[in-house]
């Protein structure tokens, strides 16, 4: 379990303190899917940090499985807007970077590189560089070079911003088989709400900086879950509450 308690983060910016994140507090249960979302700068980015113990909080704890977070850990992988990938790197050798700083046999880790090139579809790749893949088949190389580390929680960062309309569906729709299949406790950051219930088991509304939790949303829907869910009258009335929310 991943527990949040009473955390605030405040930089002093020439002797005057501005909060982005306000005594946030939250439990959130291992294999679920959660999406926040809220205003551009609220601190959404900055909350996720925390978490991945990137960023120290002014004030707070964040304890994973009865361990407090202070500092970074492969048992959480950060995956951000940006891809992040080594350009001297192939696809498999991008996949084991990770895995190479751990005690396991050539074997083991080769085992781990083949299952993910499978799941990610990335098999024929292999051998290429970054630079000669699609900005959705960089993103999932770099899904599967953090899922290669076996994290307890995978955080992401507006992970799909930077991808086409047709490709970041696309992406949506892997990330939920991919979650299906491993179940890993994923926190993922959008300012799309559209996104955030297509995905997600609960949805946290933020509000406008600092960031605090406005209202948290429960998702409804049964997975699998197709792109065809996007059209149902129940989605779009769950997607208007949340946006209009979202205002105010």
């Amino acid at each position: 379990m991943l527990k949040i308690s009473n955390i605030t983060k405040a930089y002093n910016n020439n002797g005057q303190l501005t909060e982005a994140v306000k005594d946030i507090s939250l439990e959130i249960e291992d294999r679920r899917f959660i999406a926040f979302v809220g205003p551009s700068g609220c601190g959404k980015t900055t909350l996720l940090k925390i978490i991945a113990g990137l960023l120290e909080p002014s004030t707070g704890e964040i304890i994973l499985d009865g361990k407090k977070i202070l500092e970074p850990s492969r048992e959480r992988g950060m995956i951000f807007q940006n891809f992040s990938l080594f350009p001297w790197l192939t696809v498999s050798e991008n996949i084991s970077f990770g895995l190479n700083l751990q005690n396991l046999t050539e074997q083991k880790k080769n085992e781990i590189v083949e299952h993910y090139l499978s799941i990610t579809g990335l098999a024929d790749f292999a051998n290429a560089y970054p630079k000669n893949l699609s900005g959705g088949m960089q993103q999932r190389l770099a899904i599967a070079r953090t899922l290669a580390n076996n994290p307890k929680v995978l955080l992401m960062d507006e992970s799909f911003g930077s991808l086409d309309s047709q490709t970041r569906s696309r992406m949506q729709e892997f990330l939920t088989k991919l979650w299906e299949s491993d179940k890993k406790t994923i926190l993922f950051v959008t300012h799309d709400v559209e996104e955030a219930i297509f995905l997600a088991d609960e949805v946290y509304l933020l509000s406008q900086r600092p960031a605090q939790i406005k209202q948290i949303f429960k998702v409804p829907f049964d997975r699998p879950r197709l792109h065809e869910l996007k059209y149902l009258q129940e989605f779009f009335e769950l997607e208007k509450e949340i946006a209009k929310q979202l205002e105010y």
